[in-house]
């Protein structure tokens, strides 16, 4: 595709992301950047989902670590604080993980939270008490219930084996995380 039509194409995304609030997101800057390199090599649309999971992955990954050091400090059971640091350090080592997969295979990963994960941090951090305690555990079950499903997918479909590997090494973690939240959301229910 000639540069200039490319351009054309892209500058519209560009826009939307210097619009808004003035803060960058940096899961849309990292699918935009696998998007340019993308069009510019002959992948197929099994590797662009393979990058499009890594960006959400990546991304799931932070939330959950940060999902977890949030319960560590605030939490008021002591059994979900207990619960959060295995949740920190497993999302953690997902993480790494991840980024050493995408520097391998040239990917871009996000740097921080997308909006909406930031805006979930940010109401966590106005609740104190059983009220927190609950609404993290939803917090954190959304997080475990979507990625679960997506590892358990990819660790079968993903087009690197590589990429493969990873999901197929985390989606039991991932699984024995979300059913260990559901079991503590079910013992602090009011």
């Amino acid at each position: 595709m000639p540069f200039t039509v490319r351009a054309l194409l892209f500058a519209p995304l560009a826009l939307l992301l210097a619009c808004g609030s003035g803060e960058r997101d940096p899961v849309a800057d990292a699918k935009f950047a696998n998007e340019q390199r993308i069009g510019r090599e002959d992948i197929t649309k099994r590797q662009e989902r393979d990058a499009d999971f890594m960006v959400e992955a990546a991304t799931g990954s932070r939330l959950g670590a940060e999902l977890g050091q949030l319960a560590q400090r605030r939490a008021s059971s002591p059994a979900l604080r207990a619960w959060a640091t295995q949740l920190s350090r497993d999302a953690t080592a997902l993480g790494g993980a991840l980024h050493a997969v995408a520097e391998q295979k040239s990917l871009t990963l996000p740097e921080g939270l997308s909006a909406d994960q930031q805006d979930v941090i940010s109401q966590l951090t106005s609740q104190s008490g059983a009220e927190f305690d609950r609404r993290l555990l939803e917090a954190a079950r959304d997080y475990l219930d979507d990625a679960r499903d997506e590892f358990d997918d990819m660790a079968d479909d993903a087009y690197d084996g590589d990429i493969r590997a990873v999901a197929a090494k985390y989606a039991p973690v991932l699984k024995k995380h979300y059913e260990q939240a559901d079991e503590l959301h079910d013992q602090l229910k009011p």
